[in-house]
């Protein structure tokens, strides 16, 4: 084992040095955006139920799938355009007139941002084993590249404000290239041709996109990570299991603000 230095007065001493294969973070921002007026895509009958529709409340939403493409930008070496497609579902409370019970309906909308991220250089070609095939030139892995990948955190997305406008007044065109990842998320994937009414949603969302790149790294460790708490096997009846839980005070009391001195 080689001698590293401690990293400071109070940490353990360091046993040795080790060399690990992982992804670096080689750029990434954060992004703030308000998307105004994404028009709204509704399958199968759902749009007939827009179409009767006096007013209209977004009950929730949240994003369903997400899909990212990286491109080099030629001559600015290291760095790539990130495309990102982000697909929402939204549930809105629908009512037909001023007495009738809201009917709840389903719909999607796409919102796309792009940025630009410093990804480095790498043109190495990776091949790995794969013992569950057999050892013949036919059978081996085709090369994976040392391209950069980029990677988004976001939060399901707040809804600032929602409208039903007549097809008339809409001057959004519907979005209909939807992946098979959200197609599957309802029982009929047709459209309706000629719409009579379209709904516009504001919603602000918060999103962190890193450019990551696989890298081996020179680090130091201390141990191998043990588990030291046994594993709890405790299978008593789910009465006794929910009387450990504690009350869920903040949940009924919120928090005052906090009163900042300067």
């Amino acid at each position: 084992m080689s001698d590293v230095p401690i990293i400071n007065a109070k940490s353990p001493k360091i046993d040795e040095a080790v060399c690990i294969d992982t992804k670096r973070i080689f750029d990434s921002c954060v992004s703030k955006d308000c998307a105004e007026d994404l028009r709204v895509t509704f399958f199968g009958g759902a749009q007939d139920i827009i179409d009767r529709a006096d007013s209209i409340k977004t009950r929730d939403c949240d994003i369903v799938s997400c899909s990212i493409d990286v491109d080099s930008i030629p001559f600015n070496r290291g760095y790539y355009n990130v495309n990102i497609n982000f697909y929402i579902k939204l549930r809105f409370d629908v009512c037909q007139g001023p007495f009738s019970n809201p009917q709840t309906v389903s719909g999607f909308a796409n919102f796309e941002k792009k940025c630009i991220l410093y990804g480095s250089e790498g043109d190495v070609k990776v091949f790995k084993s794969n013992l569950s095939r057999c050892n013949s030139p036919e059978s081996q892995e085709s090369p994976q590249y040392t391209n950069p990948t980029a990677k988004v955190q976001a939060v399901d997305p707040v809804v600032l404000d929602t409208d039903i406008v007549d097809i008339h007044h809409c001057h959004r065109p519907i979005f209909t290239a939807f992946p098979d990842s959200v197609r599957g998320l309802v029982e009929e994937s047709s459209f309706r041709q000629n719409p009579r009414k379209a709904v516009l949603v504001t919603i602000g969302l918060f999103s962190i996109i890193q450019m990551e790149r696989d890298v081996q790294i020179l680090i130091p460790a201390l141990d191998y990570c043990i588990p030291d708490r046994e594993c709890d096997c405790d299978t008593q009846d789910p009465c006794s299991s929910f009387a450990n839980i504690e009350f869920p005070v903040d949940d009924f009391f919120p928090p005052e603000k906090e009163i900042t001195t300067k």
